[in-house]
């Protein structure tokens, strides 16, 4: 994860045009190019693709990407590809330096207890966005999502440069966290478009492959820059290199749909609405806002509070952190009844009674889960606790992505050949549980044995990071048919960011609950309780002035190795649910084809075929129909 993960997933692309040449996909050979289609045939695609999907007309995203799917060449598909890199190499190498400037930045305001609050709120953004933005990349295009995600990206950018206090920079948090994650599902969604299903996983793992180069040059990044200037030019230089890194991707892919409209392609409808308020009411449904706004109500209510409360002030009791957790609790059943009846739910009930898809969805949410709650404060302890130079604790930190995508690379080249996914990540749920027995052994220290061990640690969970998040999102393509891939994809990533934030509001509420109070006690012979409170607020302020080897530092490694203690015990009994879903998961033999040919075969699809869930019949069905149609 940092995850971050790193949490970076992908998604699953149509098969050969109905109407069209059938266009090969180039795998891992890329030897042929793909033949754009003629202007005599373009016309007839989108009713023959329609009449296959069983609607009366194709999502026009779907049908842009399929076109422009036709048009690439062989030098297409590497300039896409090479784009793609250039893009994820840049917010790649902003996560791990900005997770860094975050924590400085949070220090700066005297606020650094507040660093798993503005993780969780990037958290909460990033888990309940997922499924609108597959939406609308559905109805408005993959190209148009991306370059409204660059838009965001940017803004949030600004904002945390110029904040004046942490309240404005968790604004901008915000925003960034929009931008990021639409860029990373968008990214995804077009690699699942101009792939093959057996080396999926090869190239999914293409936008985290910057993590091999990143993790070695992060830490120097950031090292330099806090010599020369503050965090606040660490943050904003992003806001002009990532629009940059982004114009090749756009260009291509602009380019390409040029061609497709030029050959005679176009397009179904946006809306099919009579009035502009006929458009705008399918709209609403159609991106199922009631229902992203109980999720991220729900999340936000819990999470939130959870970390702001406790510390210093010990406020569990208090009603301002209890009221919106009540409330949020209750927001939970209002989502799931919501959900069987709205018009176009997140994502179909039929899908998620699937093992293959809610195992591999319990998969990614359990390991991001357990994983964040050791890295949300794991660069804070690597300097404090283990007295690690600030380039030393970058790299440790983002040692996890880089032993992942390694990993992750080597592995999906192994599975284009065995065509099984089953047998590696049982292998990971080993490798996990391994690699949290270290951190638990090596909490803390200045000695050699506790520095290898902690970087040991996060060199074997790295390991099993790369037998994890991919093959899920390879299991939970082949589930679906391409009309749900889009959106089985963000609900993969929207389960892996509620991991997220759920591993930062458990790793807060223990920070928060723990260690002032550890603190107070081992620091209690040296003054009053003011260096403790010091430390809590800004460690990265007092550490300098009191050097490895002074009593009090060694109090402080101490207070510092007991919470590393906890939060790592705390990480490893979270990964015993890995073990149960690993163990239901499917494991298809992987196809030559973009999807799998028996995907959903035993899925029982609404009777008339619709993306629409059936409503209830009776009263509520026709308060529903009211709903959708005005």
């Amino acid at each position: 994860m940092s995850v971050h993960v790193n949490h970076n997933s992908g998604t699953v692309e149509a098969g050969p045009f109905e109407g069209l040449p059938a266009t090969p996909d180039p795998g891992l050979d890329g030897d042929k190019e793909a033949k754009g289609p003629t202007a005599s045939t373009t016309p007839a695609w989108p009713a023959a693709r329609s009449q296959e999907l069983g609607h009366t007309a194709i999502a026009p995203g779907v049908a842009r990407m399929e076109a422009i799917h036709a048009e690439l060449r062989l030098h297409d598909r590497i300039i896409l590809f090479g784009s793609i890199f250039i893009v994820a190499y840049a917010y790649g190498l902003d996560y791990l330096t900005r997770n860094t400037y975050q924590a400085y930045a949070t220090s700066s305001y005297s606020q650094h207890s507040l660093l798993s609050t503005i993780n969780v709120i990037r958290g909460v953004v990033a888990a309940s966005i997922q499924p609108l933005i597959a939406k609308l990349a559905d109805i408005f295009g993959r190209v148009e999502l991306f370059i409204m995600a660059v838009i965001f990206y940017v803004m949030g950018t600004i904002i945390q440069t110029f904040a004046l206090n942490v309240q404005t920079f968790a604004a901008g948090a915000l925003f960034y966290q929009i931008g990021y994650n639409c860029s990373l599902l968008v990214i995804e969604i077009i690699i699942a478009d101009t792939t093959s299903m057996k080396t999926r996983m090869f190239f999914a793992y293409l936008p985290g492959a910057p993590y091999i180069i990143n993790t070695w040059i992060s830490g120097n990044v950031v090292d330099s820059v806090l010599r020369t200037s503050t965090w606040k030019w660490g943050i904003g230089m992003w806001a002009i290199i990532y629009p940059i890194c982004s114009i090749p991707l756009i260009v291509v892919l602009v380019l390409a749909n040029r061609r497709s409209r030029k050959n005679g392609f176009r397009p179904p409808p946006t809306f099919t609405g009579k009035n502009t308020k006929d458009s705008v009411l399918q709209l609403f449904w159609k991106l199922d806002l009631v229902g992203n706004l109980l999720l991220s109500g729900a999340l936000a209510m819990i999470l939130i509070p959870m970390t702001l409360a406790g510390g210093q002030s010990r406020d569990w009791q208090s009603a301002r952190i209890i009221t919106p957790i009540v409330i949020g609790f209750l927001f939970v059943p209002a989502f799931v009844c919501w959900e069987r009846v709205a018009p176009y739910p997140m994502v179909s009930m039929h899908l998620l009674k699937d093992r293959g898809v809610w195992s591999a969805l319990g998969i990614v949410t359990w390991v991001t889960f357990s994983f964040m709650i050791t890295a949300s404060f794991l660069y804070t302890v690597l300097v404090v606790g283990f007295d690690f130079s600030i380039a030393a604790a970058t790299r440790i930190s983002s040692l996890y992505s880089f032993c992942a995508v390694t990993t992750g690379l080597i592995l999906g080249l192994i599975i284009s050949k065995v065509r099984r996914l089953k047998p590696f990540i049982l292998a990971g749920v080993v490798l996990w549980l391994v690699g949290y027995g270290l951190l638990v052994q090596y909490r803390g220290g200045t000695g050699s044995p506790s520095r290898s061990g902690v970087i040991g640690g996060q060199v074997v969970l790295g390991i099993a990071g790369g037998f994890f998040p991919y093959p899920a999102l390879v299991e939970i393509q082949a589930m679906a048919k391409h009309e749900h891939v889009a959106v089985l994809t963000s609900l993969l990533l929207t389960m892996s960011n509620m991991g997220f934030a759920l591993g930062n509001a458990v790793s807060g509420a223990l920070w928060t609950q723990t260690l002032y109070n550890r603190l107070q006690e081992d620091l209690a012979g040296f003054d009053d309780g003011t260096l403790a409170a010091a430390v809590y607020a800004s460690p990265f302020a007092v550490l300098p002035e009191y050097p490895v080897g002074t009593p009090e530092r060694t109090a402080i490694i101490s207070s510092y190795r007991y919470i590393q203690r906890l939060l790592s015990i705390t990480g490893i009994c979270m990964a015993i649910p890995i073990a149960i879903f690993a163990l239901t998961i499917r494991n298809p033999r992987l196809s030559d084809d973009i999807t799998q040919q028996d995907a959903e075969k035993k899925v029982v699809e609404n009777s008339d075929g619709s993306e629409a869930s059936s409503l209830p019949k009776g009263v509520f069905s026709r308060w529903g129909h009211r709903l959708m149609h005005g």
